[in-house]
């Protein structure tokens, strides 16, 4: 049975097997959404913080040349922002997100880092075999490979997901990860990282969401058994699997009434923004993360535990 109780000022609702759980939450924008995918970034309100000021790099990621589907928007902004601070140099690989690409650009050069922006599908291998090719014509190597780029639909039930619809988001977010990372892969060496993007709702199945769980349970898989397959090339996979961050995929998914409250359901009741997934990045594509492949690291707010 639930109830309520308060302590202090906090008001909690105890849900059975689901725990405790705070009633007041932080709430990181208000109603609205977007008509496309995968959403615009300079649409929203408010704009999600991707950048730390009090981050200082350190020299980790120096020289390192890193490719970052989706890398101009959202977790893959914050993602190459922290990258560059880190000495790398940043390949924004994006859909037709020109303004935020070029937005990133821009404040990584401001920065005094070295950005290079590549517009096309991922769902096309031939198009991913170019990535590749432009890559090596600018900067001669590959060190690091962030697959972060992905599609998500809400529908209430399996009958509503059309052939269409589950055929975009396997490919935007399976396909396009196993084409770079096959055209990549020839090009990495001992030491080198590649980073996919799993989610939350993988571990706990979100209802409205089944197609996309169906394909971040598979990144799970994937990560692994490519681990597995170059451990002993010392070129190290692993995954991660955010909560709820506030990026331009929350309004092109969900309807407008639900972005207050995403979030609400981690133990810190709150959701993140951006740049607080940005070290995670950095240590799992730098040598702090030497020996560890074949992981899934959850950045969640105690959301999903264990």
């Amino acid at each position: 049975m639930d109830y309520d109780y308060n302590f202090g000022n906090n008001y909690y609702k105890y849900c059975g097997d689901k725990g405790i759980k705070s009633t007041v939450y932080n709430i990181l924008a208000p109603s609205q959404s977007q008509d496309m995918q995968p959403g615009m970034e300079y649409l929203m309100n408010p704009l999600p913080i991707f950048d730390n000021p009090n981050y200082m790099g350190s020299g980790k990621l120096k020289d390192k040349v890193a490719i970052i589907t989706g890398g101009d928007s959202g977790l893959g902004r914050a993602c190459s922002i922290a990258f560059a601070k880190e000495g790398a140099k940043v390949v924004i690989v994006y859909y037709n997100e020109y303004k935020d690409a070029y937005d990133t650009k821009n404040y990584i050069e401001a920065l005094g880092g070295s950005c290079l922006p590549i517009m096309g599908d991922i769902t096309n291998h031939n198009f991913c075999k170019q990535v590749v090719n432009e890559v090596l014509n600018t900067y001669g190597h590959i060190d690091i490979l962030v697959n972060n780029a992905g599609v998500q639909y809400q529908q209430d039930d399996l009958e509503n997901i059309t052939d269409e619809q589950f055929d975009r988001t396997m490919k935007v977010n399976i396909y396009g990860m196993f084409y770079l990372t096959k055209e990549v892969l020839p090009y990495l060496k001992s030491g080198d990282s590649i980073i996919n993007l799993s989610s939350v709702t993988t571990f706990y199945g979100d209802p409205q969401l089944i197609d996309y769980v169906t394909t971040k349970g598979a990144i799970v898989g994937f990560t692994r058994a490519l681990a597995r397959n170059l451990a002993l090339k010392n070129i190290r996979v692993n995954a991660i699997a955010p909560g709820f961050f506030w990026t331009p995929l929350q309004p092109a998914c969900w309807v407008a009434e639900k972005i207050p409250s995403l979030g609400s359901n981690s133990a810190m009741a709150r959701g993140a923004m951006p740049y607080e997934l940005a070290p995670t990045f950095v240590f799992l594509a730098s040598d702090d993360s030497s020996y560890v492949t074949g992981q899934v690291l959850h950045n969640n707010g105690g959301e999903v535990m264990g």
